[in-house]
């Protein structure tokens, strides 16, 4: 195998793709390369005119990208270092993988070489990136209808190695170019492509891997150029770097039976994400949540002796060292310190210490982690939000998560603190106060779990909401639409619609309090009751959105009957819930903001085709499914019209 002359010699180095393309990460993992991913947060505004050709602009883009990640995993080495217990040298960091509070920090290494990659589209010298919205989309395509373009992809190696604290770097760089000639393109093909979405996160407009593969009459050269990374240029540029020809005599290298897993470093990326330990073997714990298995032995060749040495358990690290960064994150939303920079930012630790009445050491250290986090930007000027934290962080911010974060503070965290207890006792692993009887719960508790709801319901009614086309249904019922979020919403986009918000009276009598994105409509309606033992309002449409309960399959199927009960011929029912994180990964959708990874340990959330059975068991004989804002599965399930 042509990678086989240098896994030997990348097996135990630190290797990092900079760029967050699923794409770009699947071609080599399958060429059985490991290595961490850490998208680049590198600004793509070069200016295209000053370059002599596309592929120059493709292969400096790159190198950017490369050199950005470079610096900035170099730079976040150093908070970290705070952390080391009294005496530890640095020479030893490695060890001290449970003194740090991330995931991230569980190698504090620099990278030893860093892999950046741009792909580009160029039709007659004009390059192509990503379109910014579906009008540039439809004009790019029909640029390139019925013509020959170049499709260009510049890559750039970064080697990497720290002399007296300082970061040295030496680059190798190189680009491939493929033509791609497009069969014509009808109006009709061109807007029902742009309209799958698929254009708005591909250079040209177009992915040749899955619908856009439609609209090719014939590509000549390197096809994997064109979905993202040239593997066979890459390969060959690896083996004149690392390869050294063997001499006469020297045994054979070790044949391995398997490739090396591929790990993920991205919580250095400006939205969030996890880390791994760089030399996790392949049964360490896969993203997602993948079942644990014993780390597969590794073989190392001393003084031509083979010896074996069992590998790191890095998946259970990860899982016993990961609540570090959750508590780092729900501390600095406690203690308002993404309120404090996003209007005054940036901000000197003194500055922030003085604001949130703490010290000024604690107040550096938290800044540091949280810089490190991803979550903070740090310069000479001090401290300031990045755009996520101001976005979903701050408790004024535009789709605040800051209940959230307060309720997984309060009443989760303590609940998972008495976990044990709650095993011996048989009570729920997750606190539910508004499911309790009314002499369980107190207005504050059902207060911070309606604010954690009302963030959640902000963040994703739009996607809800238009998941399907409700415009057939004149009234819809929100069951547990709790502050009239997801209701609002729905009105705003269906004229016709009338909706009642049914939810608990002590819910109902609080819902007022709280403020919506939409204008009050007088086509939202606010009725008490119980869902599991009053009757239902009458409507066409009910909805049913499982965001923050953790409901057992028993109960779930209980409370689905009894809306199925309700429903007359030609009703129809919506269910949301969270997806699975891995299939979010898989399908290359946008990534969650922090604190959405996973919504709990009790059960894994249900797939479309477990409700979709459901559903149909229940008398719901056109049951549809879709992902909606690369976070949510959304069903939706009608009964026969009479």
């Amino acid at each position: 195998m042509l990678l086989r002359p240098v896994i030997g010699k990348l097996q135990h180095k630190r290797v990092v793709l900079a760029s967050s393309s699923p794409r770009r990460r699947e071609i080599l993992s399958n060429a059985g390369l490991r290595f961490e991913v850490v998208p680049s947060r590198f600004k793509e505004k070069l200016h295209k005119g000053s370059f002599a050709a596309p592929h120059a602009y493709a292969v400096e883009t790159a190198k950017q990208k490369a050199l950005e990640v470079a610096n900035r995993m170099h730079q976040a080495r150093a908070p970290f270092l705070g952390l080391l217990p009294a005496g530890c040298p640095q020479a030893s960091l490695t060890p001290v993988v449970n003194q740090c509070p991330s995931r991230q920090a569980k190698d504090l290494r620099a990278p030893d070489v860093v892999i950046g990659a741009d792909t580009i589209v160029a039709v007659r010298g004009l390059i192509l990136e990503k379109p910014v919205d579906k009008q540039d989309a439809y004009r790019m395509l029909s640029r390139l209808s019925g013509k020959e373009h170049s499709v260009v992809t510049g890559v750039a190696i970064v080697h990497c190695c720290t002399k007296d604290g300082q970061l040295d770097t030496e680059v190798s760089e190189f680009y491939e170019e493929t033509t791609v000639k497009f069969s014509e393109l009808s109006e009709e093909l061109l807007w029902e492509y742009i309209d799958s979405g698929e254009p708005m996160d591909k250079a040209g407009g177009y992915g040749i891997q899955a619908l856009g593969g439609m609209l090719v009459e014939y590509v000549r050269g390197d096809f994997l150029n064109v979905v993202g990374f040239p593997l066979n240029r890459f390969c060959k540029e690896l083996a004149r770097l690392y390869h050294t020809p063997r001499a006469p005599g020297t045994p054979r290298p070790v044949q391995h039976d398997s490739i090396p897993a591929v790990d993920t470093f991205e919580d250095l990326s400006d939205a969030e994400g996890g880390g791994s330990d760089p030399a996790r073997a392949s049964g360490g714990l896969q993203t997602g949540g993948a079942r644990q298995q014993a780390p597969r032995t590794q073989e190392a060749d001393l003084n031509g002796v083979t010896v074996s040495q069992p590998g790191l358990p890095a998946g259970l690290l990860e899982l016993m060292d990961g609540f570090k960064a959750s508590k780092v994150l729900l501390t600095a939303c406690k203690l308002q310190v993404f309120d404090v920079l996003k209007d005054r930012g940036p901000l000197s630790a003194t500055d922030v210490a003085r604001e949130i009445d703490a010290s000024v050491g604690g107040t550096a250290r938290l800044l540091d982690v949280c810089t490190a986090l991803g979550l903070l930007d740090k310069s000479d000027r001090g401290y300031s939000n990045t755009e996520t934290a101001s976005l979903h962080l701050a408790s004024d911010g535009e789709q605040s998560l800051h209940g959230l974060a307060a309720y997984h503070d309060g009443p989760v965290w303590d609940a998972f603190t008495h976990l044990g207890r709650a095993m011996r006792e048989g009570a729920a692993w997750t606190p539910e106060p508004l499911l309790q009887g009314p002499d369980k719960w107190s207005t504050e508790a059902t207060l911070q779990f309606m604010r954690a709801s009302h963030g959640l319901s902000k963040l994703t009614a739009q996607h809800v909401a238009t998941a399907f086309d409700l415009s057939p249904f004149t009234s819809a019922c929100h069951l547990g639409g709790c502050t009239g979020a997801l209701a609002h919403k729905l009105v705003q986009e269906y004229p016709r619609l009338q909706v009642t918000v049914f939810d608990l009276p002590e819910v109902i009598k609080l819902a007022g309090d709280f403020q919506t994105d939409a204008e009050p409509s007088e086509r939202v309606h606010f009725v008490p009751g119980d869902l599991s033992s009053d009757s239902l309002p009458p409507a066409d449409l009910y909805i049913f959105c499982s965001l923050l309960h953790d409901w057992p399959d028993d109960r779930l199927h209980g409370v689905l009957s009894r809306i199925s009960g309700s429903c007359k011929p030609g009703a129809g029912l919506l269910l949301a819930e969270l997806a699975p994180a891995e299939e979010e990964e898989a399908s290359g959708a946008a990534r969650r903001p922090p604190g959405l990874r996973t919504r709990g340990v009790g059960r894994r959330p249900r797939s479309p085709g477990q409700y979709r059975r459901l559903l149909q068991r229940l008398g719901f004989q056109d049951v549809q499914a879709a992902r909606a804002g690369g976070l949510l599965h959304v069903v939706l399930g009608t009964r026969a019209p009479p």
